[in-house]
């Protein structure tokens, strides 16, 4: 007759079979609280954005040049498919822990076996052993499984560090773009208004020579030159240190892109308004907030792991082997033997070491909730920074363009004044000297437009949408197999 199973043992005879799962569940990511608007008018979403490759909108070949060539030799873009790769690699091996092990082995050994007392001579001999021992412990409380899955996220985290990555990259390139344009076409105002201050000048030591000007006059003219071309090498370091900066985001030493970019180049025009997107919308698009989300998730299944450190573990060993005094007849005359059983481990004391052990994972399972939470509030504060300061740099630089030509008309005025006798010197060189700041600010704020756009297309996550991929090992291996020493 057949034993009924007690009722009370289903629960234990399932978790046998199927194994169970200790540890909170991550299921979604928690709520983010985006606001329905943006708190600033500047930032109010009016139509779908654009964010794929922004920066073509500048109509700019040559800052679309250098982003793809900063895609493909980037080295911060080389270490993040590096640690995707390593993320992939630390997914499959920590798969490997709910498969069983199975090894091979052989040996020999030889022993000698001391007679009795009333025997013949002592024995010596050989035995050799070939076979296989596998091992497998059972996951019955999804230490493993939640292993896995902490990895899985880690891949996904890796994969939004890479667009992060890439992301940052194309600012960065565009804005250094920028800036080096910038100053080459301040370096050239200041060079072309120098120029026109030394002819003053000489026309003004002229006329000091026919006693038609002061010497007084003269000597404000040439300081007027001087404090013009002070400002050249000062500007010229500036370029130089945005060009440099922009060999080494492509992947190459410093002064690789200066014979390329030297001289004059246009600003960028923006052809288009900057893309505006909801604050939903955002976060979905903000690769650093997707890494930040599967970070929490990842510290959300680690917890698991150490909660399953805390139960008991079974595991199942076996092996089969064959025997023989002589080599040749481990094949054909051996004897053969096999073992097999379960193994219970039961954590009874450790010292409080496994409970600290959960803790600490809480702990930083907290601490990536609050970096979760930190990157959505550092998105939508970049986007309301960046909208607010692209607008209100617009607003000032039209009141800056109407400053210089205000400037220019009083300089023309000074000067015919002067040249009528109905003005001193120093107000032609007032004049020149407020035509050259209102015109330096001009250019810089032209700068910061093009800039202020560059931020609010990162703020909104914008980024390289073609398949970048995990790359390929950059050190390349000789031959690594067995070989002398």
């Amino acid at each position: 007759m057949r034993r009924a199973v007690p009722l009370r043992c289903l629960p234990l005879a399932l978790a046998l079979l199927g194994g169970c799962a200790v540890g909170p569940d991550y299921a979604a990511a928690p709520p983010t609280r985006a606001p329905a608007a943006w708190s600033t008018p500047e930032t109010a979403a009016t139509k779908a954005p654009r964010l794929a490759e922004w920066w073509t909108l500048l109509g700019d070949s040559t800052l679309d040049a250098l982003i793809a060539e900063a895609v493909s030799g980037n080295l911060d873009v080389a270490a993040a498919q590096a640690r995707l790769r390593a993320a992939r690699a630390s997914y499959v091996q920590a798969g490997g822990a709910l498969w069983p092990s199975l090894e091979a082995g052989t040996g020999v050994t030889r022993s000698r076996t001391a007679p009795a007392q009333a025997a013949g001579r002592s024995a010596t001999g050989n035995l050799y052993r070939a076979g296989f021992d596998a091992s497998w412990e059972i996951d019955l409380f999804g230490g493993s499984a939640r292993a896995l899955e902490a990895a899985g996220y880690g891949v996904d985290a890796a994969e939004a560090d890479l667009r992060a990555t890439l992301l940052t990259l194309i600012g960065d390139v565009a804005t250094n773009s920028v800036d080096a344009r910038g100053y080459a076409l301040r370096i050239a105002l200041a060079r072309r208004i120098a120029q026109s201050q030394r002819e003053t000048a000489d026309l003004t030591r002229a006329r000091a020579g026919v006693g038609s000007a002061s010497a007084l006059d003269a000597s404000r003219a040439d300081a007027q030159v001087a404090a013009t071309e002070a400002e050249i090498p000062v500007l010229e370091a500036a370029r130089a240190g945005a060009v440099h900066r922009l060999g080494i985001l492509l992947g190459r030493e410093p002064g690789a892109l200066g014979p390329r970019l030297a001289g004059e180049a246009a600003l960028p025009t923006l052809s288009a308004d900057p893309p505006r997107a909801a604050p939903a919308e955002v976060l979905a698009n903000r690769p650093d907030v997707a890494s930040a989300e599967r970070a929490l998730a990842q510290a959300t299944a680690r917890v698991g792991v150490a909660a399953a450190a805390r139960y008991p573990r079974i595991s199942l060993t076996g092996s089969v082997a064959t025997y023989a005094t002589e080599f040749g007849d481990l094949g054909r005359n051996s004897s053969i033997g096999w073992s097999f059983g379960p193994s219970l481990t039961v954590p009874i004391f450790q010292g409080g070491a496994l409970q600290a052990a959960q803790r600490l994972a809480e702990a930083e399972r907290d601490q990536a909730f609050v970096a979760f939470r930190a990157a959505v509030l550092t998105a939508l504060e970049d986007v309301e920074n960046a909208s607010v300061a692209l607008n209100q740099e617009r607003i000032r630089r039209a009141r800056l363009a109407e400053q210089v030509g205000h400037a220019r008309d009083a300089a023309r005025l000074a000067r015919l004044l002067y040249d009528n006798g109905a003005s001193a010197f120093l107000d032609v060189l007032d004049a020149e000297r407020t035509l050259f700041a209102a015109e330096q600010s001009l250019l810089a704020s032209d700068v910061a437009v093009a800039s202020d756009y560059v931020a609010l297309a990162k703020a909104l996550g914008g980024g390289w949408e073609q398949p970048v991929g995990a790359g390929e090992p950059l050190v390349q291996d000789g031959y690594t197999g067995p070989r002398l020493r």
